[in-house]
């Protein structure tokens, strides 16, 4: 199970996966950016997030209560699309689609209110030292669970129409499974990297 070279092996087999959630998400920040017929569930997601900031901020210790925050919320949420990606790969399509419109909506706004300047350096400041890590992280995770929703759906189809590969589906399907552990490992240190440079170094420049 831990042998990386396997293990990276088969990593490089997931670069259609990767590259299909890399398009989704960008799908998404431009559906979010440009398209205002989801303006009122944005704004709802962004409205839950100021609470979520607020609680934060009024918390004893808001650095550490953000850092174990950021750091749960992506882990836990990685770890559950990777799994319930079984579903058909329906979740991490949704997960990443929604996250892109978020972060596009939310660019947009800022745009319209301070100008492309002020985007900029907000990418610059506040999205791409802890996002260079976090956003690949949440792509892989959500790829692996659209790779299980496609071995998932194969294997039922083998059953359904009784087809002889089945079994080899079911080795297949196997094997992902005992491939995600260590990339659930991966993924879990480097949203862990990820959450600390958030909490600490991107909130220290977005004060300069």
């Amino acid at each position: 199970m831990f042998k990386w070279q396997l293990n990276w092996e088969y990593f490089k087999r997931m670069n259609s996966y990767i590259a299909f959630g890399t398009i989704l998400f960008l799908a998404g920040m431009v559906i979010g950016g440009t398209n205002p017929a989801f303006k009122s569930f944005l704004d709802g997601q962004l409205e839950g997030l100021g609470k979520i900031a607020e609680m934060i901020d009024d918390s004893s210790n808001p650095t550490l209560t953000m850092f174990i925050f950021i750091f749960l919320n992506n882990a836990v949420k990685s770890i559950v699309i990777m799994y319930l990606g079984a579903m058909l790969g329906i979740l991490p399509i949704f997960f990443l689609v929604v996250n892109g419109m978020v972060i596009g909506y939310l660019l947009k706004a800022t745009a319209d209110l301070h100008g492309g300047a002020y985007v900029f350096e907000l990418i610059v400041k506040g999205l791409l030292p802890h996002g260079i890590l976090e956003i690949p992280a949440i792509i892989i995770a959500c790829a692996y669970g659209m790779r299980f929703g496609v071995l998932v759906l194969k294997a039922l189809g083998s059953l359904l129409f009784a087809r002889s590969k089945s079994g080899r589906l079911g080795e297949e399907l196997e094997g992902f499974v005992a491939r995600t552990v260590p990339m659930m490992v991966v993924l879990t240190i480097t949203l862990l990297i990820a959450a600390v440079i958030e909490s600490t170094f991107t909130t220290w420049l977005l004060t300069l």
